[in-house]
């Protein structure tokens, strides 16, 4: 608890001196050592609100999945790449909607997610989508595409498990299928590695 505590502190003022003081920070949540830790690309609106990680329509879906996996979010920990809500105006009503974090955003928040896994310690990591994917295996060429429903060995003895963010299936139906299936096999290698 105090390393978290102590993480969370030295987050606060980098960000006091940096771009994006005065921003909400969506800090990472869960239990004390988990085998699972789930990390997607950036806190949304409700996200903002609440000052939790996905709680709104991504979460609604994230409680689905932990469903198929036979899990309950006190049990993993749940963070996002880029801590703070990526917006832009929209052309259509001049509000704050979201958008994928900046090359400049992630480079900030890298180091902090570095920590961040090394603290919580993981078994397994499953990343929601590109911006995870590529900031947790370093490899910046990565594509959900080719790397989706399969472990990949990572440092330390983790094992990296990639998934379509749940938000992809919410506007693109086809993949749906896809997703379903990666969920199955997450769920065989979890219980293959004796981890449910």
């Amino acid at each position: 608890m105090q390393q978290r505590m102590t993480y969370q502190n030295q987050l606060r003022k980098a960000l006091e001196t940096s771009l994006y003081q005065g921003k909400t920070i969506v800090f990472g949540e869960g239990a004390q050592s988990p085998a699972l830790m789930m990390i997607g690309e950036a806190p949304g609106g409700e996200e903002e609100k609440q000052g939790r990680p996905f709680v709104g329509k991504a979460g609604k879906n994230l409680s689905a999945f932990l469903e198929v996996l036979g899990l309950k979010r006190e049990e993993i920990y749940i963070s996002n790449v880029v801590k703070l809500r990526p917006v832009k105006e929209s052309p259509k009503t001049g509000k704050a909607v979201n958008r994928p974090p900046s090359g400049e955003e992630i480079a900030f928040f890298l180091p902090f997610l570095q920590e961040e896994i090394a603290m919580v310690a993981p078994k397994v990591i499953v990343t929601l989508g590109n911006v995870p994917l590529k900031a947790v295996s370093g490899e910046k060429g990565a594509v959900i595409g080719d790397y989706h429903g399969k472990p990949l060995p990572l440092a330390e003895g983790r094992i990296l498990f990639a998934l379509y963010h749940p938000a992809a299936v919410i506007y693109n139906r086809s993949l749906q299928a896809v997703y379903d299936g990666d969920l199955l096999a997450l769920r065989a290698f979890l219980e293959s590695e004796g981890l449910l």
